[in-house]
């Protein structure tokens, strides 16, 4: 995993080879909109993985190489052209996005290597970005300024002062930019903090690190979110996986 120079456009790059696995991927809740460059046995694509609200759980099988990269909250609707509202808990093909501007993009990427795929992507995000109007920017600025302090544990009343905005117009903002509300935002975050240490911590370390109220409170989001109890999770008993949704693109 590494993060791009286009800072403004993307969170961070991961690559990972075409292999077979033998084990359930986890795919956890997340907050962003993921473009995804795939290239295995049946074939080549582009597709976006929209903001995700549930985990789900992949049956194990050939993994195809891919560079993905998460967007940043406040770019994704002027990068992919859309309203995250309409991709939250969906994968498109990114043609049904851009058109044939994206099977041009996947054309260049075909013999490329992941760090040129990488930067290929990353430039055609920011050439849409862009060419947005100054109040895609300023909205951009707006919902990134929020989600940065909805993760510091921020609370939605205390961000809407913060940033000089109502709470309505800030839910309006979230649900048109980031395909949810700025409280479901913030407690995905939350749970996503408690998985990088779930294997090790205590649960009740673990939520007061996190900015949760207690171990219960974290439990009941934890169940909520990832479909089983975090004591279940780490212990490996995870929920029955289902085949991979790219694959049936």
């Amino acid at each position: 995993m590494r993060t791009l120079e286009a800072a403004s456009v993307t969170a961070e790059v991961l690559t990972r080879p075409a292999h077979t696995d033998p084990e359930v991927h986890v795919r956890a809740p997340d907050t962003a909109a993921v473009l995804a460059f795939r290239s295995g046995r049946d074939g080549t694509g582009l597709v976006v993985l929209g903001p995700r609200t549930r985990a789900s759980y992949l049956a194990p099988g050939d993994v195809p190489r891919c560079v993905t990269i998460r967007l940043r909250p406040g770019t994704a609707r002027a990068a992919l052209g859309v309203t995250m509202r309409a991709l939250v808990d969906r994968t498109v093909l990114l043609r049904d996005l851009w058109g044939t501007s994206a099977d041009t993009l996947l054309n260049r990427l075909a013999a490329r290597d992941d760090a040129e795929v990488a930067h290929e992507l990353a430039g055609a995000l920011q050439e849409r970005v862009r060419a947005g109007s100054a109040a895609d920017s300023a909205r951009a600025h707006l919902v990134d300024a929020a989600a940065g302090l909805l993760t510091g544990a921020g609370r939605v009343p205390e961000v809407a002062r913060e940033l000089g905005v109502s709470e309505r117009h800030l839910r309006n903002l979230f649900h048109d930019a980031v395909g949810m509300s700025p409280k479901r935002y913030a407690r995905i975050h939350r749970v996503r903090s408690v998985l990088a240490g779930a294997r090790e911590e205590p649960w009740a370390e673990l939520a007061a690190e996190t900015g949760f109220y207690d171990q219960s409170h974290l439990s009941a989001d934890f169940r909520a979110l990832m479909g089983t109890p975090p004591g279940a999770f780490r212990a490996g008993r995870l929920p029955a996986p289902v085949p991979c949704g790219w694959s049936l693109l």
